[in-house]
Parts: C-alpha cells; structure tokens; sequence
C-alpha cells in the first residue's frame, strides 16, 4: 500500500481528488477520515503532531530551578493521539510512504515526524518527498512524477528552533513570572523572538511619549482660476516672519515660471509574505488573520503558498497561462488587456529556489468565497496583474507665482497612462489639474490662509510596519512573525492597532533592558537564526547550534540571577502601577485591580481597610488598562482579552457598572407578565390569551375549570400558575432566574 502524507485534512482531500481523478472513498482510521484510491491512501495531518516539552518531572514551577531547565532532558509527546494511532495502524499495512506537507522547514519537520513514527512500526518502509507550490492538477501531477528525498538537514534546522524556542521560553518565562509574582493564567512570558519585538513597540512609545512637537505654520493664498499656491518656504518657524510675509503680499499674483515634466511610478514587485502581510494590513487586516485566510487559499487551490520569500517569479511560471485562466472569471477585461502586452514582470531582490512568490492559481468567483476570502484573493489577483504591467505616467507642472515680495508656488500633476494603477486600486493617486497659464500672466489674489501646525511624533507601528521591521531585523521568519504578534496580544502585552504596548509590556521591557539587555535586542536572535539555516545547508550541526544557544542563556541568567532583587522590586511597582485605573472619589487613594479569596477580580480602594470602595470586574480574560480616560469618573477604560474571540471593550467599570445596575432596576420595576411563571411558554401564553387571561390577575380571578376546558391546558398546570402568579403579585420573585450582568 501507497500511503501519502499531507500538512492538513484539506489539502488530503484536494490532492487525492487531483491524483485519483475523481471523488476517492473515504475511510475513517482510528477516527480520521482518509481517502483512498487504486493501492493508495492519503490521510492529512493537524500541523505537528507531535510537542517537544519536558518530563513530567519539572512542571513544578517553584521545585525547579529555572536554570535545570535550560540542560534538561527534551522529551517527545502525541499531540494529536487520534492522528498518531491511524499513522502507525496504516504505517504497519504501507510498503510506500510520501511525504506531501507543505515545502518549507517547518513543512519537512512536520513530515519527518510522522515518518518517524511510520518507521517504529514498519523500520522497512521506503519514503520518498514531493515538493509542490500549488495545490492545483499541473503541480500536483508534476511534482508526485518526480518524488525527491526527505530532508533531513532541514528538518533538524525545524527542530533547533523548536528546541531552542522551547528552553528560552520556559527558563525566561519561570524567571521573570516567579521573580514579579505573576503565576497562573496572568504569568508573564519572555521569548527568544517575542521579547526583542515587544522592545521594538515600547521603544516606539517611549518616542512618542518624549517627543517635544515644534510649531510651525503654512501659508497659502487662493488665486482665481481655482488655483491654490503655497508660500516656497513649506514650513515657517517663526510667527514674526510669518507676519512680516504677510505684510508684504499684494493683491496680484504675477507668474514667475512654468516648468513641465514627467514622472514615471514604477510597478510593485511579486507578494513575498512579507509585503503581502504589508498589503493586506492597509486594507483592514491583521497580520494572523491575513495569514490565516491566505493558507485557506492555497489549500483550496486557489492562490500559491504564502510563506515565501522569493520576490521574482521563476521561468517556470507560465504568466500568459495564467492570464489565459483568469480571462474566463470576474477579471476577465483585465486579464485579456494585460495579454496584448509584453508581459515582462517586475522583478525584486530576493530570489529564492523554495517557493515563487505568491499568485493566484485558479479562478474563483465572488460567490465561491467568504467575504474575507474574496478580498484576499483580489489583493492578489490584482498584485498578479500589476507586476505584469506598465509603469504609471504623469505629467507634472510646477508654477511660480511672485505675490508682492515673495515667492509661492503651485504644483499640479495628471496621468497620462495608469499603468499598474488600472488593476491595483490600493495606492492612492489623486490627480490636480491646473489650468493653463503664460509667464508674465496675472491672477487676483482672493485671500491667504495661515496654517498653524506642529511637527509630529513618530507613528506607531501597524502590522504590516512591525512586519517588516522584523524581517528587516532577523526578528522570527517568514512563518513565524505573524504569530509573534498574535501572542504578544494574548498576554495582554499590546492592544489596539496601530500597536500600543500596556504598562505591563514597559515594566517587562524597561526590567530586561536595564539587567538583561541582551533579551530584547535582535543581534543575538539573528545570530541563531544564521545558525539554524546553516544547518540545512550542513555547514553546522543541530546538536551545535543548540548547544550555542544554551551558552547564550547562560550568560543571560549570569546577568538576571545577579541582579534579581532589583529585577523583583522593578517589576514588582511595575506591575503595580499597570493595576492603578484611576483615584478613588471617597479618600482620594489609588483604585487598583485585585482578586479576591474566591477568584474573583474587582476594582477596589488601595485605601482599605478604611475605604472599602468597590467595583465588579469579568471573572474571566486578560484585563488590560488602556490609556483612555472616563472624563466623568476619571478612571481608565478597559478591555478584556480571551484567547480566540475579539478584544471586549468594557469602558470605564464605573459607568459599567452603573448601567447594569440601571438595566437590573428597570427590569425590577417591569410588570410582571404571564412569561414570568416558569412553564408558560410562547404557545401556552398564547392559548390563554386567546381565551381572554392576559394578565397575572386575570389568570388569578378566573375558574381554573373554565380556563382549562377553553384552552385545553390540563387544570393541574393551570392550578399551579395561578399560585405562581399569587406569589409573584404579592411581591415574591418570578419562576425564572433574577436578570443579571456577565460583567459584573
């Protein structure tokens, strides 16, 4: 038996349909659906199977000493069990195994892993590798023509990461959560690649938060013509010069000179992961679920494989082909345009022999697609298109006007040829004609306008930015970055987008910096990094590069462990302050989140036991205090985070809780209805107001006999609400629950 691995059930489906020829049977193994075929079966993975973590023997956070933990025993554990007991009740009937997962390191470790548990069962077995980029009919068919061998230098490069990430994380994360206090679901973690990027984000803050803004002020005037000229100094750093211009304009505007010229934009180059990241985050989305949403498209055959770096498409890429294929969808003038010309595409730096850059690979039509999915299949259908176009030309004109004594301008600029613009509408370009003029012509001046502005601090990053700086820096790979972020979320470390760390993030990052600067730089992560690709190329062994790294956190702990008393008591007021959402209205002391015997959290009144002021808060999620201010109780807004579901905005937990008391208070003062009484449902209520009882004292009032002969409800339920309904009209409680609030 035949038997073919892919990285998910989805691509298993789509490559047995591809190789078979037609829908294959489908039998469960072990609780997983295979698809077989001929003398052939394929079964799709879950992504690695398999976890590296330590014995049993050292989940203990307070028996083991953080550093034990970075020359500890790494141990191999079933992650997905299903999956595994169907690989070894499959691997011990396979003569053949092909290992079809994604082509990248992490694809051939997750292929090695389940080849290795195939081998313990059936050491005979012969395996071979195919490498696709596309899960379409010509690659699939191609690549399974001419398996390769498995790689086994790349996947040992996988697995260093894995366990170089691994130790880095534990050690680090067991250090500063002990040190600060900070266990349970609320630990703070450290990583290898997460921590140098958080130092990036508070970096960016603290820039913010120092910068000094300058005024400064513009001065335009508004000429006929509908022509607006600006002074030819763009900025002016003193009010008095600003006055002494102004006080030297006169009420005609004479042109000085006209110059035309051309300017040619030049066309995108081929989506790598990381200017598609880039792209995708203009147009409202994250950085995961960009991702996300991409792979669901390369498994469904719809656009190549997303985790690339290559920025140059490869001679085997039949661009008319493609252009062929899209003319018969939604894109069809676009693509039929495109193939009247050269089709010379543009090219960018990296070129790499893994994977092309990223293309749509068959048509699909809005309706065959989520929404989400449409928008991402149209950001790359149309890149597609635009690096196979033309550059975009403009025309230019620059005017000089003498107004008085001084000297302004007006620039203008039309297009003359769209170019790559006709197809990619995501880069603004917005045209402004002027009119036609002489040197030496004169215009009414109609009136001036004095700007008054300020110089700004540097933006804060938004995915895409942060994307790229990290590539930029070494920081992660291509796989790997968009998850980063996405933690970085999940402990509470960053909110909103574009990206604000929380004051968590600072006392975390200022502690690191000052005892420990080597964690939140990049050098050292790029360091390992070089290394791990060093080890797919067999300059450097696997055991070499983590050995390296075990030195590395050596000194790291070296620096920690001499300084921990300051490490405490800095994360410690850190920490602290990150609890303050405001001051207290009674005595004046600092509100801070706490949490009771229970479990359960509330704002309360650092002055206790004095002051005993106390709000509810959410039993669950990460609470994180945003910068945003209650201007009625001058306390921070906050949100709620939980893994898997959108960030909750709670507000100021004063006014919180004051609208849910409201809430609880109006539907106290409710009148009482006939649905109050548990077991009236919709149908019964209905009955009974058919037959007259519409209300709690009309149910009351009426002969039981009577109300059950005309509704046909027996006398027993009717006996039984009407005392209910007595209950209820002396003052006792109805038969459902009290309302109540999940936020407090």
């Amino acid at each position: 038996m035949h038997l073919i691995i892919a990285e998910k059930h989805d691509a298993a489906r789509r490559i047995s349909e591809i190789l078979a020829g037609k829908k294959p049977a489908v039998a469960r193994v072990s609780g997983v659906d295979t698809f077989r075929f001929d003398d052939r079966v394929v079964i799709g993975l879950s992504g690695h199977i398999v976890g590296l973590d330590y014995p049993e023997s050292y989940n203990n956070w307070q028996r083991v000493d953080y550093r034990d933990l970075i020359r500890a025993e790494i141990v191999s554990k079933p992650t997905q069990e299903r999956i595994v007991s169907a690989l070894r009740k499959l691997g011990r009937e396979a003569d053949h195994v092909t290992i079809a997962t994604d082509y990248d390191r992490e694809g051939e470790l997750i292929g090695v892993e389940a080849l290795r548990i195939l081998q313990e069962v059936n050491p005979s077995v012969k395996a071979d590798r195919v490498r696709f980029s596309a899960i379409t009919k010509s690659e699939i068919l191609r690549a399974f023509a001419q398996p390769g061998e498995v790689d086994f230098n790349l996947a040992a490069s996988g697995e260093a990461r894995q366990i170089i990430d691994l130790v880095w994380g534990a050690a680090l994360t067991r250090f500063i959560s002990i040190t600060s206090g900070r266990l349970g679901k609320e630990f703070l973690s450290v990583g290898r690649v997460q921590s140098p990027t958080l130092a990036l984000i508070v970096d960016r803050e603290k820039e913010i938060e120092s910068f000094q803004p300058k005024p400064y002020w513009e001065i335009y005037a508004d000429l006929e013509k509908g022509i607006r000229a600006r002074h030819a100094k763009p900025r002016i750093w003193n009010r008095d010069e600003v006055d002494h211009i102004l006080n030297s304009l006169s009420d005609v505007a004479r042109v000085r000179s006209i110059s035309r010229g051309e300017r040619r934009d030049r066309p995108p180059t081929p989506f790598d992961t990381t200017s598609f990241i880039s792209a995708a985050s203009s147009i409202g989305f994250t950085a995961a679920n960009a991702m996300r949403i991409a792979e669901d498209l390369y498994t469904n055959g719809y656009i190549s494989y997303p985790r690339t770096d290559n920025t140059v498409y490869p001679p085997s890429i039949d661009l008319r082909s493609l252009l062929e294929m899209l003319s018969s969808g939604p894109f069809r003038e676009d693509a039929l345009e495109l193939m009247n010309g050269s089709l010379i595409p543009t090219r960018g730096k990296r070129s790499t022999t893994d994977h092309p850059p990223i293309y749509p690979t068959s048509v699909a039509d809005k309706n065959d697609l989520k929404e989400d999915q449409w928008r991402i299949y149209e950001l790359v259908v149309r890149r597609f298109f635009a690096t196979l176009s033309g550059e975009c030309v403009w025309e230019t004109t620059s005017i000089s006007f003498d107004i008085g004594d001084e000297l302004f301008r007006a620039n203008g600029s039309r297009i003359l040829d769209k170019g790559w613009r006709r197809y990619y509408p995501y880069s603004r370009a917005e045209e402004n004609v002027l009119p036609p003029l002489e040197e030496g012509e004169e215009l009414k001046v109609l009136g001036h306008e004095v700007l008054s502005k300020e110089t700004q601090p540097p933006a804060r990053f938004g995915h895409g930015r942060l994307v790229r700086l990290m590539d930029e820096l070494g920081l992660g790979t291509k796989s790997t970055r968009h998850d980063i972020i996405s933690k970085l979320y999940a402990r509470a470390y960053i909110h909103g987008n574009p990206i604000r760390p929380t004051k968590t993030a600072y006392a975390v990052v200022d502690t690191l910096q000052r005892h420990a600067p080597a964690i939140t730089k990049p050098e050292m992560t790029r360091t390992l990094e070089n290394d791990m690709l060093k080890i797919a190329e067999q300059k450097i062994t696997k055991g070499e590069v983590i050995e390296e790294s075990r030195q590395m956190l050596e000194s790291v702990f070296d620096e920690l462990l001499a300084h921990r008393k300051e490490i405490e008591d800095s994360l410690r007021e850190g920490l602290r302050v990150d609890r303050i959402v405001g001051r207290c209205s009674l005595c004046g002391s600092d509100l801070i989140i706490r949490r009771g015997r229970r479990g359960a959290r509330f704002v309360g009144c650092s002055g206790y036991p004095e002051c005993r002021f106390t709000l509810p808060l959410p039993r669950g999620g990460m609470i994180v205090v945003t910068e945003r201010r209650c201007e009625t109780h001058g306390m921070n807004h906050i949100r709620i985070i939980n893994r898997g579901k959108r960030p909750w905005d709670l507000g100021c937990p004063y006014c919180n809780f004051n609208n849910w008391q409201a809430k609880k208070e109006s539907e106290t003062r409710r009148m009482p209805e006939l649905g109050d009484i548990s077991g009236i449902g919709p149908k019964s209520r209905e009955r009974l107001e058919n037959a007259g009882i519409k209300t709690l004292e009309a149910l009351v009032s009426t002969d039981p006999a009577s109300i059950a002969e005309s509704t046909g409800i027996s006398i027993k339920k009717i006996i039984a609400w009407q005392k209910s309904a007595r209950s209820i009209i002396s003052g006792g409680e109805p038969g459902g629950e009290v309302p109540g609030s999940s936020t407090c």
